[in-house]
């Protein structure tokens, strides 16, 4: 961390007048207590601010030729790299007019000549220490924003990983997803951001949503550890208990997160898509769907496009009680489904993408491996 400022002991000092007598008596009057530099204009004076090692402070007279002193503060407060070098004019000038415009074009403070040495030497320490004080708190106030960032970075990733440890450990009860998380994710993304321009969900859909919509999508079945391994790994259909048994997953994934919240003592707004997601990616947009019978727009727009995601990465891949769908079939099934299972515009908007859909769906395809540890899983379960 920066250490706070004690001394001005190491300042620089540029001295900027066109009278080498003048520099002479600057120079000596200063260069016992700093480092001084002496030049006889203001295109050197901009040269020398602008260089790799600026000074601390400027001493700056007014009447010069080429570039007057006015000319010179105002190019040094137009450029970032010199606008915080505090300028004091030191000038024969001496009119109320003078002093007014040298401070309004940045100078801070103003000396006439013919100088009084302690008050000279008194203004450029008191100037000095201000910028030194500047300085500190600038670069304490870069350290504190890195470290904010810093930590803002560990609490994303923190979130992150929480999210697929507990994506993961619900696949662990459910053999048979595979890469169903990741595929999902990239699913979502890609239809929210083909919505982001529609008129219906342009308010809905930024990007720090879509973001949201990235993290909390492998969440959408956390609720199925808490189903039985009877009913969750069963290959064939479900009888109708057992079906009402299963669809309690969606109202346990929402309240396994509400209670991770609870335990925490607050509300954390990260997941509250995940919650919507988790307990409403199973309704339908006809309200025929579970677990509340919502319909059409009372459904989150999270849930509405978990909905397409889930249900065709279940269709294109092998189940225990069944075999994969092509990708062309799946996408029809989406399309049977616009207006009933689905929102209209948001099938609409998949058919546009499902070539993209598709491409995921390669790019994370499970491996032979998994699918060899699919089998077994069901052998052991019939066994």
């Amino acid at each position: 961390m920066t250490e706070p400022v004690t001394g001005i002991e190491r300042a620089s000092v540029l001295v900027v007048d066109d009278s080498p007598d003048n520099l002479t008596l600057m120079t000596g009057l200063l260069k016992g207590r700093y480092q001084v530099r002496a030049v006889l204009n203001g295109e050197k004076a901009l040269t020398v601010a602008r260089s790799e090692a600026p000074p601390d402070l400027i001493l700056l007279d007014i009447m010069m030729p080429n570039l007057s002193g006015y000319e010179v503060c105002k190019a040094l407060k137009a450029d970032p790299k010199t606008a915080l070098i505090p300028i004091i004019f030191l000038t024969a000038m001496s009119a109320t007019e003078d002093e007014k415009r040298g401070l309004e074009l940045g100078a801070v403070d103003f000396i006439s000549k013919p100088i009084n040495p302690p008050i000279v030497l008194a203004r450029v320490e008191t100037q000095l220490r201000v910028k030194a004080a500047a300085d500190f708190l600038r670069n304490q106030a870069a350290f504190l924003q890195s470290e904010v960032d810093k930590r803002t970075r560990e609490v994303l990733a923190i979130q992150d990983v929480t999210i697929m440890a507990m994506a993961s450990l619900a696949e662990t009860r459910d053999s048979d997803t595979g890469n169903h998380i990741r595929r999902t994710q990239f699913y979502v993304k890609t239809l929210a951001e083909r919505l982001r321009d529609h008129p219906r969900f342009a308010t809905a859909l930024d990007e720090d949503t879509i973001n949201l919509l990235f993290k909390s999508a492998p969440l959408h079945d956390i609720g199925k550890v808490g189903i039985p391994d009877r009913i969750l790994l069963k290959p064939g259909r479900f009888t109708p208990e057992e079906f009402e048994v299963m669809k309690r997953h969606a109202a346990l994934g929402r309240d396994a997160i509400v209670a991770a919240e609870q335990q925490l003592g607050l509300e954390v707004a990260f997941l509250t898509m995940a919650k919507e997601i988790a307990y409403c990616h199973q309704e339908k947009w006809d309200g025929s769907g579970y677990p509340q019978g919502l319909q059409g727009e009372a459904i989150p727009v999270s849930a509405r496009l978990m909905a397409i995601a889930d249900v065709y990465d279940a269709l294109i891949c092998r189940r225990i009680y069944k075999e994969p769908m092509p990708h062309e079939q799946a996408v029809q099934v989406i399309v049977d489904g616009r207006g009933k299972h689905f929102d209209p515009d948001m099938v609409d908007a998949f058919i546009a993408v499902a070539e993209e859909f598709h491409q995921i769906a390669e790019r994370f395809a499970d491996s032979d491996k998994e699918l060899a540890e699919k089998a077994a899983t069901l052998a052991t379960f019939s066994a």
